[in-house]
């Protein structure tokens, strides 16, 4: 029996024979070319570029209607790879410089390409090397006249482990009942942890070398809570995680039960319990889990993996498209939050990427740096607002001077949609996340200008810790518990207390159940999370009595050892 730990991406326990999904290429042959044939070779290697295209296309013709709509997007991304000059003609002009095979022109290109990557210090942008490695690698096969088939690949029911998955295999997983799956490399924003989330199957990513230690067909099993994939295990292992499979089944039929029920705490305090989402079809999973309404939709994801961002249009329709999905309940829309582990294209076309981006030009900060970005998403919901209930929200605000420009901005808007006649809700709540340490000390500044706040707890605690949360050196410092971090959010909770403004919470914080006692106890009142996570959330909450938890919060705020928190705070999540 062998264990080997990775970053859980999605929860869940999975057990069954291993399937071992190999991408390797064999050797690349490098040989000259005469020079009356490398215009034969140039068009060798352009047929393997536009026979890789075709296979993307098929695939993407063919998703399964169950599948995540996410694949789309990432399918596309690959597809517009291949229209990049960097791989579609550099390789060819190569060919014709070097007078060599197209194999080796585009492995050379391929390495290349690699080191401008790996000397990226954004996290984001160097998980998309993985994505053009895999483009390459079709464009390879396809000159090797190697199959690349797929869907034939993976067998139903079994665990994949690989040492990465393309948007391709992953679009089959669901169409393949594949029960979980862990690969090599990876990070927890990567595009086959997203993918593994949608599908709500457990998955690890960056269990290193994990194809070189399990044999095709052995018995795995994969803990997606824990990162962890055993390896051959003893009989009582299989015994044990068989015993957890049942209790999260039978967890998951009781929490079923809570749908429909209103999250009330036990001295009959409401609270508000809404969805995070990322792409309009989300909102079928926020309505299936009962959610109050949208706490938090980040529109970023609309400006993803595209040379050139949306434009008003596209973006309302975008936005109609939740609020029509949940008539009569808030969507709260997140105003561009782009830049640091979110850097596209379609937002900042030829910027350079700074060499500290999360502490540089990005959310508020870019939408004022260019308002030519800012203002049609400002129009566009402000039109979108005429059709529900919507709140606009804005990302890391540090100082009073941004959102008065913030609150100009929107109020120019305003006039330029009354002068033509175009309707839009002139009420319109706008919040501020909290989410800079600065922010959250002069919360009581920001309150009588915004109408609600809503503390983001995974910047907050970057911000206030120093630590990069995608950097897996510094990860161990990441901790909500840290004093500092709690007296930020009591503070804040507080400001709107006294300026009788609504505060939420829509940080990775608010959807942890191991939490969630402790910010009753602080006095939160709106809590938007994943939508997997609301039930267990709202088992707490109906179970909970504030004046309890109150007391209990005030104690804890006077204790000064991290330890003792901790413990505190676990021994009150087990009653």
């Amino acid at each position: 029996m062998l264990a080997l730990h990775g970053t859980g991406v999605s929860d869940g326990v999975a057990i069954g024979k291993a399937f071992v999904l190999q991408h390797e290429l064999p050797e690349i042959p490098e040989y000259v070319i005469p020079r009356e044939y490398l215009e034969e070779e140039v068009a060798r290697f352009q047929r393997a570029v536009a026979a890789s295209r075709r296979q993307l296309i098929t695939i993407r013709e063919h998703i399964p209607a169950n599948a995540p709509p996410e694949a789309t997007s990432f399918l596309d991304a690959h597809l517009l790879m291949l229209d990049d000059k960097m791989i579609s003609m550099a390789p060819a002009d190569m060919i014709r410089q070097k007078q060599c095979n197209a194999e080796w022109a585009l492995k050379t290109q391929s390495e290349i390409l690699s080191a401008i990557f790996e000397q990226m210090d954004d996290h984001y942008l160097r998980n998309k090397k993985t994505d053009v490695n895999q483009v390459v690698n079709r464009i390879q096969r396809n000159l090797l006249q190697q199959n690349y088939d797929e869907h034939e690949k993976m067998a139903e029911g079994e665990i994949i482990i690989a040492d990465d998955l393309t948007p391709a295999d992953t679009v089959m997983l669901k169409h393949n009942r594949v029960r979980a799956f862990v690969t090599s490399l990876g990070g927890p924003i990567s595009h086959t942890a997203i993918l593994a989330r949608s599908l709500g199957i457990p998955a690890i990513v960056a269990a290193h070398s994990a194809t070189r230690y399990v044999s095709p067909g052995e018995l795995v099993i994969v803990d997606g809570k824990r990162g962890m994939l055993i390896i051959a295990p003893d009989r009582s292992i299989v015994d044990e995680y068989r015993r957890r499979q049942k209790d999260i089944t039978r967890k998951k039929r009781e929490l079923n039960r809570l749908k429909t029920s209103r999250a009330i705490t036990h001295d009959r305090r409401r609270i508000s319990l809404l969805a995070n989402i990322e792409l309009p079809a989300d909102v079928r999973a926020a309505a299936q889990a009962g959610a109050d309404g949208i706490g938090l939709y980040r529109t970023e994801f609309l400006f993803m993996n595209r040379p050139a961002p949306p434009d008003e249009e596209e973006q309302f329709r975008s936005y109609m498209k939740v609020i029509k999905s949940l008539p009569g309940k808030p969507v709260t829309i997140r105003t561009l939050d782009l830049g640091a582990d979110k850097q596209v294209d379609g937002g900042r076309a030829g910027a350079t990427i700074t060499v500290n981006p999360a502490l540089g030009l990005r959310a508020v900060r870019l939408c004022l740096h260019d308002t030519s970005l800012f203002r049609p998403q400002l129009r566009a919901i402000l039109r979108a607002s005429a059709f529900g209930k919507v709140r606009m929200m804005i990302p890391m605000l540090s100082g009073q001077e941004e959102l008065f420009q913030v609150l100009d901005l929107i109020k120019e808007t305003k006039s330029d949609l009354k002068r033509e006649r175009i309707k839009y809700n002139a009420r319109i709540p706008v919040g501020g996340m909290i989410e800079v340490p600065a922010a959250a000390i002069s919360a009581d500044l920001f309150a009588p200008h915004l109408d609600f706040f809503s503390i983001g707890t995974n910047d907050l605690i970057q911000y206030t810790l120093a630590i990069d949360r995608v950097d897996d050196a510094v990860n161990y410092l990441y901790d909500p518990l840290h004093p500092s971090i709690l007296r930020l959010i009591s503070i804040t909770i507080q400001a709107g207390k006294n300026a009788r403004i609504p505060v939420a919470m829509c940080g990775e914080m608010a959807g942890d159940p191991r939490y969630t006692r402790l910010l009753l106890g602080l006095g939160l009142t709106e809590f938007s999370m994943h939508p997997a996570t609301m039930l267990e959330i709202k088992k707490i909450v109906r179970g909970a009595n504030v004046g309890q938890l109150t007391r209990f919060a005030k104690e804890l705020l006077k204790v000064r050892d991290t330890r003792e928190i901790h413990a505190r705070v676990e021994k009150q999540s087990r009653h």
